[in-house]
């Protein structure tokens, strides 16, 4: 007989043993407290460092306001009774702020990634595919259910992207998938050059943007929009759970192309509609983000005040032009027992981030700071990092 618990406890004890055990923070939030959470098992408040809410737009008077008169369930998928008024106008907001021709919601990123790469994959006959090496999860398991020819090619490497293209009849249909910018490493793709090689090569663009949405260009289209490009780009993905301060994911592209996932793909088909009171909630979010600049700018500000307080104390991060400060420790066990110590004697949350969801060797903390950061919790963050790496023997020398 086949002992199933015994399969399980030891695939859980190889993690553990690994270092790479993940065990949840439990907290509750406190509304109009930001960046305040509520430690509710030891009765204190708690500053969060790690959230994507990078704007605070779950709180945003508005976008709370936009929900007062919408239901809580959608009442089943958009074929059956789930189309309703809040989507249909969240998804015309969102094909008008990256300037397509339409959109599509789903019930999350991961879901428009995996769902829509896969779908293009099933339907464009022939076609090939090229994944950056660091694109997300989503993007990659779209990619395999799509079971087309794929190469993937360096991270943001131009140059072996176009060997790449070179290898393939240029008749051939191609795809290139890309983020933006890099959650873990909080880099930026050349994106320019990405569109030119796909001119150059009859292929088509899909960017994911989950990270840039909100938070870059003048009206929050992301980094296509910042650098003139969003015409240029075929596809972009976007999700509504990070500088939007909601929940669900999107497509934005030409009506044909989203009919044809509308119509094709079993993961949009089959999955209940997004809930009205997310949808109400996160148009009010991307239309109050169309005209106001005030958090992206007050972020802006933060971001580097926190770049400028960690080089004066020689902790070591990856220096990035974008909002995601990545702290190098190295070690599974050791980036652990730094979260744990910041968070139980310092009141600071600071998630790690282990295997796999960033290479081993490149274990970390990810400081994401918000517009509602103060001077003050910036010298508690960066004296507190001081005394956590100082007890945990972590060097502290600065390669930024």
């Amino acid at each position: 007989m086949v002992d199933y618990e015994e399969i399980f406890l030891k695939k859980i004890k190889d993690i553990k043993e690994e270092g790479r055990y993940r065990e949840f923070t439990h907290f509750a939030s406190l509304p109009g407290r930001l960046p305040y959470i509520m430690d509710y098992e030891r009765s204190r408040e708690v500053i969060v460092w790690c959230s994507n809410n990078y704007l605070g737009m779950s709180q945003n008077e508005s976008v709370i306001a936009a929900i007062q008169n919408s239901s809580v369930g959608a009442g089943g998928t958009r074929n059956i009774s789930g189309t309703t008024k809040e989507v249909v106008e969240l998804e015309k907001s969102l094909a008008d702020l990256h300037k397509k021709e339409a959109a599509l919601t789903f019930a999350c990123g991961y879901l428009a990634n995996q769902t829509t790469l896969s779908t293009l994959l099933s339907v464009i006959p022939n076609v090939v595919i090229f994944s950056d090496e660091k694109n997300h999860s989503s993007m990659i398991e779209g990619i395999k259910s799509g079971k087309r020819p794929k190469h993937i090619f360096r991270h943001n490497d131009i140059g072996h992207l176009e060997q790449l293209l070179e290898s393939v009849e240029t008749r051939t249909p191609k795809i290139i998938a890309l983020e933006s910018v890099y959650s873990m490493d909080g880099d930026v793709a050349p994106l320019e050059a990405i569109c030119n090689l796909a001119d150059q090569y009859n292929a088509i663009t899909y960017l994911d943007e989950v990270h840039a949405v909100g938070m870059y260009g003048p009206r929050g289209g992301g980094i296509a929009e910042r650098e003139s490009l969003m015409d240029r780009v075929t596809v972009i993905q976007g999700t509504l759970s990070k500088a939007f301060g909601v929940m669900g994911g999107y497509i934005a592209s030409s009506k044909s192309l989203v009919d044809v996932i509308r119509s094709s793909a079993p993961g949009f088909i089959f999955t209940t509609a997004m809930s009205p009171v997310l949808a109400a909630a996160a148009k009010a979010s991307v239309e109050y983000l169309k005209s106001s600049s005030i958090e992206r700018e007050k972020q802006k500000q933060v971001v580097e005040k926190v770049k400028n307080s960690l080089r004066n104390a020689e902790i070591n991060f990856i220096p990035t032009e974008t909002h995601i400060i990545p702290i190098i420790i190295g070690d599974p066990e050791l980036s652990k027992r730094a979260s744990k110590l910041l968070f139980d004697e310092h009141g600071i949350y600071v998630q790690h981030i282990n295997y796999p969801t960033v290479p081993r060797g490149t274990e970390r903390l990810r400081i994401t700071p918000t517009p509602y950061h103060t001077d003050e919790m910036i010298e508690h963050l960066t004296e507190s990092l001081v005394t956590v790496f100082e007890k945990l023997s972590i060097p502290t020398a600065c390669l930024c």
